[in-house]
């Protein structure tokens, strides 16, 4: 039963994390809609409403509350580091191209791995160790040999990387370890209101003229506010899949099987 269940999650999140890249290629082929941050604060204020509707109103879960100060300054730097995964990913696609960008991102595991060593002790069996170092060597080779490298760009890059790595950990941390122990649900209720109050500033800063291309988009096309819309609600199940995924499996687990998605990716955008 406990394996059936976990086999279902990983395949809703597969599913819900596929659905919304394709959403996020047909925007951006249809409406040129190269506005990742703002996307992701609509994913993020999606996630902030309907895990409030879903706790407080239709009592999927109990709510829980904070049990301690620290608790809530890990769900505050969850919040911080999601962004800045987002964020310097963007800036970092500036400097480099997507190919380089997802070569560095495949270096996941590896930061993650490092991570939930340095946090929490958690030793993997050697195999694993193992499997990570032709991957960060092919990465070394390919920084060498890559005409378009900028090290500005490299940093950030590896920056975003190693962002998404100690998140998937601090989520860990979060969703299964005795003292904390959140439900996925009540993790994500508080994590996203701190993701948008840092991804606000950060839209206004480097989108600061996507409202009005957004409503020049919705006079043009009535849809357009359907999809995007939907696209936000989709996401919400994508980041309610990724915690659940973490809980019941482990950060690392998690980082290697994103990769599989890069294929689907949209190149300006990261969810995890």
């Amino acid at each position: 039963m406990g394996r059936s269940f976990t086999i279902g999650l990983i395949t809703a999140w597969y599913s819900s994390n596929i659905g919304v890249l394709l959403l996020n290629k047909y925007l951006l082929s249809n409406y040129g809609f190269k506005y990742p941050i703002f996307l992701t604060l609509c994913h993020m204020m999606s996630c902030s409403l309907l895990s409030y509707i879903a706790i407080t109103w239709l009592k999927v879960v109990p709510l829980q509350t904070m049990r301690s100060r620290v608790q809530f300054l890990k769900i505050y730097a969850l919040g911080i580091i999601f962004c800045l995964s987002v964020v310097t990913g963007n800036i970092s696609l500036r400097y480099l191209p997507v190919s380089f960008n997802q070569a560095i991102g495949a270096t996941t595991p590896f930061f993650t791995a490092v991570f939930a060593y340095l946090m929490t002790l958690k030793r993997e069996s050697w195999v694993t160790y193992v499997t990570l170092i032709p991957v960060v060597t092919g990465v070394v080779i390919a920084s060498g040999g890559e005409p378009s490298f900028h090290l500005f760009g490299f940093i950030v890059c590896v920056g975003a990387t190693a962002a998404r790595a100690l998140k998937s950990v601090l989520q860990g941390i979060l969703l299964s370890s005795e003292g904390e122990k959140l439900h996925s649900m009540n993790l994500l209720m508080y994590m996203a209101p701190v993701a948008v109050v840092c991804l606000v500033p950060a839209t206004i800063f480097m989108e600061g003229d996507v409202l009005g291309i957004t409503v020049a988009h919705a006079r043009d096309d009535k849809r357009f506010i359907l999809y995007l819309t939907f696209n936000s609600a989709l996401a919400y199940f994508v980041n309610l899949a990724n915690f659940l995924v973490t809980r019941h499996t482990s950060a690392l687990t998690l980082q290697v099987h994103t990769p599989l998605f890069q294929a689907f990716s949209f190149p300006v955008l990261h969810f995890h």
